[in-house]
């Protein structure tokens, strides 16, 4: 399961790390259930419908397959798997039962969308597990406790019955040994704070922590001593202005000066990335660095960071 606050790359993140287990030959699932189809964008296909298509081939002949749970749908679907109400479930979507259903009971769609899930990682085909691993592009960290703690969520909806036993199911698969919730998170205050705070929250639940994905890093391209110096706006003017006739470009004072700011802001930077960097080592957590890919994601990009994230 892969989480993280909005903006910081948690679908590529996601995608990608599905990618390099089909890097490995791998059979694996892609699960998204927030609606936004962002892994069709990534991946360039039609708006995934409810049902597993084929998105993309790893080199060693693994395949990702792509699913888009709707609460809606797997409603229906449960309904038809447990009470045989096929046609009788069609026709309480037709007048509005089942989006108010899922509406005034929350708790229950995320049930549902943890049931799909579930059932993925445990339906077989030819003998078999259908797929080697299931990654599930979950909801933010804002809401990954509630989402995840299903358990909880459904307590007062259902003391025993089905939808108890399916979520207890649940939740004994949330916190098995084969199961990690990956955060990523940039090196900025509130995605890092949110990812402290999930952590906690997910221990708390008993649910297994992977790693820390720090997503989007930059490299300075100046060393410590050059970064205490541009923080206290002590660059050399000479060396700057020495830099920029090398790069063929005329130094004015001007420029020199709008350089030695913007070395000032960019190592001001650095060092509260540093800071931040500092707190998500001090969880004791697996950490995994990905670099900013300055021309945007494309699919050759996608494998890049398949490849970042091999072990």
């Amino acid at each position: 399961m892969v989480t993280g606050k909005g903006g910081t790359g948690k679908t590529t993140v996601a995608a990608a790390m599905a990618l390099s287990l089909a890097d490995q030959g791998k059979r694996v699932l892609l699960v998204e259930v927030e609606g936004r189809q962002g892994l069709a964008q990534l991946f360039d296909v039609p708006p995934l419908p409810y049902v597993e298509r084929r998105i993309a081939v790893g080199p060693a002949g693994g395949e990702v397959f792509g699913l888009a749970v709707d609460a809606e749908a797997a409603l229906l679907e449960y309904l038809d798997m447990y009470y045989h109400l096929g046609r009788a479930g069609k026709a309480l979507d037709k007048v509005g039962a089942v989006d108010f259903v899922t509406t005034i009971a929350p708790g229950l769609r995320d049930v549902l969308l943890t049931g799909k899930v579930y059932e993925a990682t445990r339906r077989k085909a030819h003998g078999r597990l259908a797929y080697d691993a299931v990654v599930l592009d979950a909801p933010p960290t804002g809401r990954i406790g509630p989402f995840l703690n299903v358990n909880h969520e459904v307590a007062g909806l259902a003391k025993v019955g089905p939808i108890r036993n399916q979520a207890d199911a649940i939740m004994g698969m949330l916190r098995s040994d084969v199961t990690r919730v990956h955060l990523v998170t940039l090196l900025e205050e509130m995605p890092v704070q949110e990812t402290l705070d999930a952590v906690e929250q997910l221990e708390a639940l008993d649910l297994r922590i992977g790693s820390i994905v720090v997503n989007m890093v930059r490299r300075s391209p100046l060393d410590d001593e050059m970064l205490a110096l541009a923080v206290k706006e002590k660059l050399p003017a000479a060396e700057l202005t020495r830099g920029l006739k090398a790069a063929g470009i005329t130094a004015t004072k001007e420029m020199v000066g709008t350089l030695a700011a913007e070395a000032r802001d960019h190592a001001v930077r650095v060092g509260l990335e540093r800071e931040n960097r500092d707190r998500i080592d001090a969880l004791g957590k697996k950490v995994t660095e990905l670099g900013l890919l300055p021309d945007g994601i494309d699919h050759g990009a996608l494998f890049d960071l398949a490849e970042e994230l091999r072990p």
